[in-house]
């Protein structure tokens, strides 16, 4: 075995086509096209007779996909027209073209980085959606193998960009991105700056010379998160989703601003491998996952499952798929592999894909649809949201019929129109998204989007300032806004009034019972408990919580009142800075910016609330109804922490966020609610985003991690 290379195997979302010339009367009709041909999915004689133009309509989507980095279908809708063509190949082996999609690791990408040839073709994996796929798969594979059973792994299928690292004498020598799954682009530098991936590993103490490992790059949903609010802060459009930010941050032309986007590195396979006689079987793939985690990468050694047969595999894939949102980051699907790496050489595999793994595919999370009307709606501080009404599309089990807009900005910057054919989104966080139109497919009909000059519930004119992208209607009794206000005042995390739901509010309000804030503690419960759907107990209920909430301590009156940039921590922060909740109304600007955790924009908010005579009005109704507007001013806890104050940033992980905050307050500390001078502390989990670079800035901040915050506790 000595200086011999072991092949192993490789693995990749798709294979790709020749690109071809993409303008808007070829695009209509490849988009005519992929239509008719997945209505005829089924239709195997269909398929036989229009197998070439089957081809030219795949072709087309990869180019888009790959080349142009312009998608115009979904993954789901595509994998369609491909299982479509395998099929219709399978039942006609004598149509098979050299040429065809299903036969080759097509060429083409974009030239930004120098090309580099992969030590191992990085080839597809064959897709599953359902029970019957993987029996299917698992019958195949038994017979290859001449087992009855088979064990098999179980690991995420990451939704990210890509790569290829190569190791040589224990360095990191090469990164690539995945490109035609031949050659792909040399990204090493900006590979470098991702902290997962390590400059040295071990390798010499396997055996092994020289390896190539296979991988993908991720962006969390919180950094992800964080990162889109740094871009709206700079006026700029969010990214549609995870995978397009950490696809786009590896063919940055800067190293150093790859550095900044927080990057993940999962490493999930062995490709090749150089060994020396001396060198350390691996007997399977999840012991290589383990060999991998021990040489310092991330691979998903801990969400990996091993299973003896394919019904454990399946029964397994159905409740991992419940779960996805659960994940810090986003996955499309599970893959599972013959985990015995001899079996594997056995089963071998095809010009397309391995015969000894598939992907299981989750439902569709993208998908296409015609934008039919916009719609408006009013918030509780006034905000005029566009909602685009699409004809209903099923995206991750949900039929999604209406999207945000979000404003003005953003209808111009997509360049929507009514009429437009949209790819929708539907993310970890359930929220549908638009990620763009397709201006090619126009045929003449659509028409602009005409944004209102007046409410659309009050015919109040809209007002819009400088420095924001949201139209607001001005009328405080404007019917949108109290109803929103009363839904936010009751909620959880504000007077926490169970049984006052969203739909229930929307109907006590339609029947003239909720008629604003202080009218939920009026309500004619006689009235109610004649009103069929509501028994004696949950009229009850709604009593005694509306009673509960007249003891609710002051902050959570004040965040019940939804003042704009006033949340929890400051609510809490006011709450102790005054004796009477309307002694906000006598302070002016100088004096609400004393008090710690408020700042400029804050304290314009805070008095404009209350220079305003219907709120301070309220708010005596309120105090007259039974409610707590006296502050309850709790006795400086006299711990290590007094005087001083903290702020979270990243993911913690010997506690949650909550559990740190209570220990802070707790020890006599308080918790603030941004980076300022007043701040004392900034601890840091992982992940950490722009409140750290802001906190770097201001000397007076003392900046420590989790395990540096505990030893300051104790």
């Amino acid at each position: 075995m000595d200086g011999t290379k072991i092949y192993i195997s490789a693995e990749i979302p798709f294979n790709l086509a020749h690109p071809m010339t993409s303008n808007n009367e070829n695009t209509r009709f490849y988009q005519d096209r992929s239509k008719e041909l997945a209505a005829q999915a089924t239709n195997l004689s269909y398929l036989t007779e229009n197998i070439s133009l089957l081809r030219d309509v795949i072709r087309f989507h990869e180019n888009r996909y790959y080349v142009m980095n312009d998608p115009l279908v979904s993954d789901a809708e595509f994998d369609q027209l491909y299982k479509a063509l395998e099929k219709t190949e399978a039942a006609n082996p004598q149509l098979i073209t050299t040429d065809s999609p299903t036969q080759r690791v097509g060429p083409g990408m974009t030239k930004q980085f120098k090309t580099v040839q992969h030590l191992v073709p990085m080839l597809s994996l064959e897709n599953s959606y359902d029970a019957a796929d993987l029996l299917e798969w698992d019958r195949k594979a038994r017979e290859l193998a001449g087992l009855e059973q088979l064990a098999y792994c179980v690991e995420p299928k990451f939704d990210g960009a890509s790569i290829s690292l190569v190791y040589e004498n224990d360095l990191f020598s090469r990164g690539a991105t995945r490109g035609d799954g031949v050659e792909g682009e040399d990204i090493t530098l900006n590979l470098k700056q991702i902290k997962s991936i390590p400059l040295s590993a071990a390798f010499s103490k396997y055996g092994i010379q020289q390896a190539e490992i296979r991988g993908e790059v991720l962006i969390n949903k919180q950094n992800f998160q964080q990162f889109n609010e740094q871009l709206l802060e700079q006026n700029l459009p969010p990214l549609a989703n995870p995978r397009n930010a950490a696809s786009g941050s590896l063919r940055l032309k800067d190293a150093r601003m790859v550095g900044k986007r927080n990057l993940e590195a999962f490493i999930y396979h062995i490709a090749y491998l150089n060994v020396t006689t001396t060198h350390k079987e691996i007997p399977s793939h999840s012991k290589s996952l383990e060999m991998l985690w021990e040489l310092g990468f991330r691979s998903p050694v801990h969400e990996k499952k091993v299973f003896n047969g394919i019904q454990g595999v399946i029964d397994f894939c159905k409740d991992f798929e419940a779960k996805r949102d659960e994940l810090p980051y986003e996955i499309d699907g599970l893959v599972i592999k013959v985990n015995e790496l001899a079996l594997q050489e056995k089963l071998g595999m095809t010009t397309h894909h391995p015969r000894w793994a598939i992907a299981f595919k989750f439902k569709a999370r993208q998908s296409t649809s015609k934008l039919l009307q916009v719609g408006y709606q009013v918030g509780r501080t006034g905000s005029v949201t566009p909602v685009a009404k699409i004809q209903p599309v099923p995206i991750g089990g949900v039929t999604v019929a209406s999207i945000s807009l979000h404003n003005q900005d953003f209808i111009r910057e997509k360049d929507i129109r009514i009429g437009d054919t949209l790819l929708v989104e539907r993310a970890g966080d359930v929220i549908p998204y638009i990620v763009k139109s397709f201006p090619e497919l126009r045929d003449g009909s659509e028409t602009a989007i005409v944004f209102p000059s007046a409410c659309p519930v009050c015919n109040t004119a809209l007002v819009k300032t400088e420095d924001e992208a949201v139209w607001r209607c001005p009328n405080d009794g404007c019917d949108a806004q109290v109803v929103e206000r009363m839904i936010h005042f009751t909620s959880k995390d504000a007077m926490d009034i169970r049984g006052l739901g969203d739909a229930i509010i929307r109907k006590f309000h339609e029947l003239g019972w909720l008629k604003d804030i202080p009218s939920i503690y009026n309500l004619p419960l006689d009235e109610l408990r004649k009103m069929e759907g509501f028994g004696a107990k949950s009229v009850t209920n709604i009593s005694e919580a509306i009673e509960k909430s007249k003891t609710q301590p002051l902050y959570r009156l004040i965040n019940a009142l939804g003042i704009r940039y006033v949340g929890e921590t400051t609510a809490k922060t006011l709450a102790q800075a005054v004796s009477h909740l309307l002694d906000l109304a006598t302070m002016d600007k100088e004096s609400l910016q004393k008090i710690d955790d408020v700042g400029v924009k804050v304290a314009e908010s805070i008095q404009q609330y209350f220079s305003n005579p219907s709120n301070v009005d309220m708010l005596k109704k309120l105090e007259a109804a039974g409610l707590q507007l006296q502050s309850v001013h709790q006795p400086p806890v006299d711990g290590n922490l007094k005087g001083k104050s903290f702020l979270f940033t990243g993911t913690l992980y010997k506690m949650k966020r909550s559990e740190a905050e209570a220990l802070v307050e707790a020890n006599g500390g308080k918790i603030l609610s941004g980076v300022s001078s007043k701040l004392d502390f900034l601890i840091v989990g992982e992940d950490a985003g722009s409140k750290l670079e802001k906190a770097k800035k201001i000397a007076s901040i003392q900046i420590l991690d989790e395990d540096g915050f505990i030893k300051l506790i104790h």
